[in-house]
């Protein structure tokens, strides 16, 4: 029996996606040079050939990478709860009401988010830090930064307007030093894997805004949070 229109097209989507997905797991293992279009196609299950019917070759598939990062990381900014593994991201961002909740529950919502983004999708940021800092794909990043970069400015504007109700001085700075210590803790995410106390660094920047203390711990974390019983995550050593 032929196929409806319909099914074709969630063929499709899937076929991409599955590609997509694929190339995330390989560029973070080997990188982006070291990464062929045979390990993502062979990973994926697919043919060689879908790479360019889908994207147009490997550098456009960089870029779908970078984007899918970008519409992860800008949807911080208006987010609820963190991402649950299994579910697209447009299920579970809050409704646009979501800028009339209290600061502090917005506060909440984006460490959360964003802390929650690593435990679950930490091959991506492993892919895009790698991508920052590359000689050979530092201009990938900076174009998608371009296409971008809209979206990153209102999201900035966004963080900002919080600290800016909770009556912080500074706004504006205070929205650089999240995003700096949100970003160290990825980086040390990378760096250390399942062996950085994660949720316990998650739970130190809710103190330090603040912010009640978490009553669950963040999805894709294997041990119960801090004092439900359980001994908290090993330091990584150094």
């Amino acid at each position: 029996m032929a196929r409806s229109p319909e099914q074709n097209r969630i063929a499709r989507e899937r076929s991409r996606e599955s590609l997509l997905e694929a190339a995330i797991g390989v560029f973070a293992e080997r990188g982006i040079d070291g990464a062929t279009i045979a390990d993502i196609t062979g990973r994926a299950g697919v043919a060689q050939g879908l790479v360019n019917y889908y994207f147009g070759g490997k550098e456009q598939l960089v870029q779908a990478v970078i984007d899918r990062w970008f519409d992860m990381l800008l949807g911080i900014a208006h987010s609820g709860p963190p991402p649950v593994p299994g579910r697209a991201l447009e299920e579970q961002a809050l409704p646009p009401s979501a800028a009339s909740l209290p600061p502090e529950v917005r506060l909440a919502a984006i460490i959360d988010t964003a802390l929650g983004m690593t435990a679950v999708a930490l091959p991506l940021q492993r892919v895009v830090v790698a991508l920052q800092q590359q000689p050979t794909t530092r201009a990938l990043f900076a174009e998608g930064e371009r296409r971008h970069m809209a979206g990153v400015v209102a999201a900035e504007d966004a963080v900002r307007s919080i600290f800016r109700d909770r009556g912080d001085a500074d706004p504006a700075l205070e929205e650089i030093m999240l995003r700096s210590t949100l970003d160290g803790i990825v980086g040390q995410c990378i760096v250390y894997g399942d062996s950085y106390p994660l949720e316990e660094a998650r739970r130190w920047v809710h103190r330090r805004y603040g912010l009640p203390e978490p009553a669950a711990p963040l999805p894709g974390m294997t041990k119960p949070a801090p004092g439900s019983g359980s001994e908290p995550r090993a330091r990584a050593s150094r």
